[in-house]
């Protein structure tokens, strides 16, 4: 498969531009792909605040961020990732979308190269029979915020091969991040067992038995988690924990993973969490 220099992300919203960041701080090429010039920019703006950041506080020099900078080309061209060695694609968790990317990242990229999905949720089986490079086709789920987060779900498809696994299991140590190896089944094992959670104690505040605010507390303080499940989903965005819901829901035909009807009416209304100005909180 040879050596990756040049890594190529679509996608340059939350995780593209932390995955982008955490390549381009490694010593990799970065060629970043939006659809829409201001979303590009954004990322980018973004890059470049979180490396100023990680410069301030000592964790990189300041010489050290602008060469990683200087790694990163931004671009609206899917054409431009035909030099890549590795792509990821970062982009919204609908299956549609990334089938379409998949698709056309087949065609663009040597037959080579592997081809990874950031996604939280949805089939690497599935996308991988979208392409001519299904052993070459596996999941790799960052985690936010991209750069501090240690771990990476290393997700194999049913037709993942060995060598394909142990390259990428490589790359993300080269990232300094530690990968855990998952099969292919709704939700990993991250989803699996965290949106059931967060969707459980969107049950509670339903029903009427604590507040968002109490509900939270309850696990800071009687858990030790870092946030509480509400702030957690806010964080998240509503939208995109009812999508991973109906993913669960979907896949695995259990009710329990019944989407909360709390969740739903939110999401209808717009209140998506923080990116909104509104969710279980106000922002």
């Amino acid at each position: 498969m040879g050596e990756i220099k040049t890594a190529g992300v679509v996608g340059a919203g939350t995780m593209g531009n932390g995955i982008a960041h955490v390549f381009a701080r490694s010593g990799l090429r970065v060629v970043l792909c939006e659809v829409e010039r201001r979303f590009l920019d954004r990322g980018l703006d973004t890059i470049r605040k979180n490396l100023a950041r990680e410069a301030e506080k000592g964790k990189i020099s300041a010489s050290e961020a602008d060469k990683a900078l200087a790694r990163i080309e931004g671009t609206l061209d899917r054409t431009w990732l035909a030099g890549s060695d590795f792509v990821i694609e970062a982009a919204t968790e609908r299956f549609d979308v990334k089938r379409a990317i998949f698709q056309e990242l087949d065609r663009i990229v040597r037959p080579e190269v592997i081809l990874a999905s950031n996604t939280s949720s949805i089939s690497i089986t599935k996308l991988a029979a979208q392409t001519g490079r299904p052993d070459r086709v596996i999941g790799m789920h960052f985690f936010n915020p991209v750069p501090m987060m240690k771990l990476v779900e290393v997700i194999r498809g049913l037709q993942t091969s060995q060598e394909t696994y142990e390259t990428v299991a490589t790359l993300a140590e080269k990232l300094d991040k530690t990968a855990v190896e998952v099969n292919d089944a709704p939700g990993f094992v991250s989803n699996r067992v965290l949106m059931p959670l967060l969707n459980e104690a969107m049950f509670a505040v339903m029903d009427g038995v604590a507040t968002p605010a109490a509900v939270d507390e309850v696990f800071r303080l009687g858990m030790a988690h870092p946030m509480g499940p509400l702030t957690l989903a806010d964080f998240i965005g509503l939208d995109v924990c009812l999508d991973i819901m109906r993913v669960l829901h979907e896949g695995l035909g259990d009710p329990k993973y019944r989407p909360c009807p709390l969740l739903i009416r939110m999401v209808d209304a717009g209140w998506l969490g923080r990116k909104s100005g509104r969710g279980f909180y106000t922002y």
